[in-house]
């Protein structure tokens, strides 16, 4: 039989093994660089560990380490998709907008763990208090908005506030982690009917506002016809106004003109001035130089004159093919 006494040995040598196999195991430990580590000491958290390789450490259960990912987590509020299958969470989703209309609203907060302390000691479901603080942001933010805004071009506005609510909340909650983004997947009215009956205003809207931007075209395209011309009859009225002033004091020049030579020679002048109105008033009259010596007129002739002159001033035609003149 076995002794009692080497039986305690043998019990003792195994417990010595499995304290250095502890003690082997437990007193060191590896970060990956995607990961972050927190120490704690008989449950007491000593430090934050974030450099990546090979850390030393006191043995279990004096010490131990929990390693938490740096990776950038996506909370999908109002929905669940797993192998490539969506699940829809209505109750969660479906909420009352500013204008008293009921709107189903889903979307994506995407976050990470920026104190591991803090999240793993501050709160026991860190996770359930994000998806809670969330969808009460978004609540308050769809309850102070107009549902236009939520269907349409207000998605933006209502992403930022919902960002910034939400941060503070988790600020104030102090669980570790931060805000990153938030975008709204979908936000759609609760049945056909509904969706049917704004997609005809929503498609109303857009025809009004294109119908107001054509309008407004056209109304700046006759304003600047208008007013190249107005600014084409100012500029031709200018130029009339100053040729008007050029020909009024060249009118003015040849009255200064005349009127010296009238002041120089006062019976010429006169005699000048009503031939060259008479020339003007009657182009085609014929003019006589006559001398009156009392019974008998005398003129001299000069207008049959002058034709006859011109008249054998023109040289004889000849025929083609002859050398005589005709």
């Amino acid at each position: 039989m076995v002794s009692a006494r080497r039986i305690s040995r043998y019990v003792g040598i195994g417990l010595g093994i499995l304290l250095l196999g502890i003690v082997a195991f437990t007193t060191w430990y590896t970060v990956d660089e995607s990961e972050q580590a927190v120490i704690a000491t008989f449950g007491a958290v000593d430090e934050g560990v974030a450099e990546p390789g090979l850390h030393f450490k006191l043995p279990w259960p004096i010490q131990k380490v929990q390693k938490l990912s740096k990776e950038t987590f996506s909370l999908q509020f109002g929905y669940k998709e797993k192998d490539g299958e969506i699940k829809e969470f209505p109750k969660d989703t479906k909420m009352i907008t500013g204008d008293e209309n009921i709107v189903l609203a889903d979307m994506v907060v995407q976050w990470k763990i920026t104190n591991p302390e803090k999240y793993l000691y501050n709160s026991e479901e860190p996770k359930k208090i994000l998806y809670n603080a969330t969808s009460a942001s978004l609540r308050s933010i769809i309850g102070s908005s107009k549902i236009d805004d939520a269907l349409t071009s207000g998605k933006a506005e209502i992403e930022g506030q919902v960002r910034d609510l939400l941060s503070d909340l988790v600020d104030s909650y102090d669980i570790g982690v931060s805000i990153l983004s938030v975008k709204l997947q979908d936000v759609e009215l609760p049945n056909e009917e509904v969706r049917k009956a704004f997609t005809n205003v929503t498609d109303a809207r857009e025809t009004m506002n294109t119908k107001i931007n054509e309008a407004n075209k056209y109304r700046n395209k006759r304003t600047k016809e208008a007013e190249g011309e107005k600014d084409a009859i100012i500029s031709t009225a200018q130029g009339d106004k100053a040729a008007r002033i050029e020909s009024a004091r060249g009118d003015v020049a040849i009255f200064n003109s005349l009127y010296n030579e009238y002041k120089n020679a006062p019976d010429i002048t006169k005699q000048r001035l009503i031939l060259e109105t008479i020339d003007q008033v009657l182009p085609n009259a014929q003019i006589y130089i006559m001398k009156d010596d009392g019974n008998t007129m005398k003129y001299l002739p000069i207008q049959p004159a002058q034709k006859q002159k011109e008249t054998q001033a023109v040289p004889p035609v000849q025929k083609e093919g002859s050398g005589q003149n005709e």
